[in-house]
């Protein structure tokens, strides 16, 4: 059995899905890999490794093509020098393919990142360079989404390099049950993600307008744009209709998914997977989420409701629509939680993650 080794520059100290992810896979393959992410490739023996599986693209220039390798590209870095694919200008999502003009124009006219000279510059830098490793090395990148395999395959890469594999998360530790009607009467949606403009909290906010008023928001996150949001909840009178948790750890982020009727998951950018909607799944509760990026790919029939980003009045009726009805309710988180059990648990993605692991051996063992 051979052992597969994680690395990822920046991980150990990172939050987010990512790091959830990867500490996932390193729970979920204990026969096979390291228990800990290797954080610099430099002066090691890499000949010695059965093996690299590269989580961040720091640290493409340090393969040294002596073993084996696969990197999944967890975000838009790699074809993206702002890293969104969101213009923040115009709230479109962004269909350019990388250049230096058009990514010029973006950052500065479009608003998709910072305007600072230097921080634009870091941007191609990383974008380029990620990319032209990836073409020059020629080893397997990892998708997690079609969205994001398209993305790359439009800015330059061989399709034949570029596999998708959606993620998988860990089952909640705490055990859940379908929705009952008496949390369905709480009347309680949950939002839980960070507080930033992409994440789409405002359109959320500004929605709530237009919901019933026995409706209350549970927020639960953190983030720079947290004073703007309460603002605007201010503005909108929102008043006793919210409640702000802040950060919350993993106890207190299940509590509010057991009380919560439903998840609302309102990102306007195009997010790469977007791992809130299994996060619902696994815990029977019904998703409604914006129609961008890699989000619709891991929802099916009845299993949520897609929304039309920064649509206040559909994001609306669907939130109302949930409420109304507690057998609708009731059957989607039903059906989500099959969807779940059927293909994202994290012991399912591992299984077709070492199917990529052999192949990428055997391509490197020719």
């Amino acid at each position: 059995m051979y052992k597969v080794h994680h690395c990822g520059a920046g991980l150990a100290l990172a939050g987010g899905g990512i790091k959830s992810y990867v500490d996932g896979l390193l729970t979920a393959l204990p026969e096979m890999g390291d228990r800990h992410l290797i954080t610099s490739l430099a002066n090691l023996d890499q000949s010695q490794y059965d093996l690299l599986h590269i989580h961040e693209g720091t640290m493409l220039a340090d393969l040294t093509g002596q073993c084996p390798a696969v990197y999944t590209l967890h975000n838009h870095d790699s074809y993206c020098p702002s890293g969104t694919k969101y213009l923040t200008a115009s709230q479109k999502i962004c269909d350019r393919q990388m250049s230096y003009l058009g990514c010029t124009w973006g950052q500065i006219v479009d608003g998709c990142g910072s305007r600072r000279p230097e921080k634009i510059l870091a941007g191609f830098q990383r974008a380029y360079s990620n990319l032209e490793l990836l073409q020059k090395l020629g080893i397997t990148v990892i998708a997690n989404s079609d969205y994001v395999r398209s993305q790359l395959i439009f800015n330059g890469l061989a399709p034949e390099q570029v596999v998708t594999l959606r993620c998988g998360i860990i089952s909640p530790r705490s055990p859940h049950e379908p929705l009952t009607k008496t949390l369905h009467q709480r009347q309680r949606i949950l939002f839980a993600s960070r507080i930033v403009p992409e994440k789409g909290l405002d359109w959320l906010l500004r929605s709530l307008s237009y919901v019933d008023s026995q409706i209350h928001l549970d927020i639960a996150g953190e983030g720079w744009d947290l004073p703007r949001m309460r603002k605007l909840a201010e503005q909108l009178k929102l008043g006793d209709r919210l409640t702000w948790h802040g950060w919350c750890d993993q106890e207190k982020l299940e509590d509010l998914y057991h009380q919560s009727m439903a998840v609302v998951f309102p990102s306007v950018w195009p997010e790469p997977a977007g791992l809130i909607t299994l996060e619902a799944y696994a815990r029977f509760r019904p998703i409604i989420a914006s129609a961008v990026g890699g989000i619709p790919e891991h929802m099916r029939d009845r299993t949520g409701i897609l929304v039309k980003p920064n649509d206040e009045q559909a994001l609306a009726a669907a939130i109302n629509d949930l409420a109304h009805n507690f057998e609708k309710s009731q059957a989607i988180g039903i059906a989500g939680h099959q969807l779940f059990e059927e293909e994202f648990t994290l012991s399912i993605h591992a299984a077709k993650l070492t199917e990529i692991y052999d192949a990428a051996i055997a391509k490197f063992c020719q």
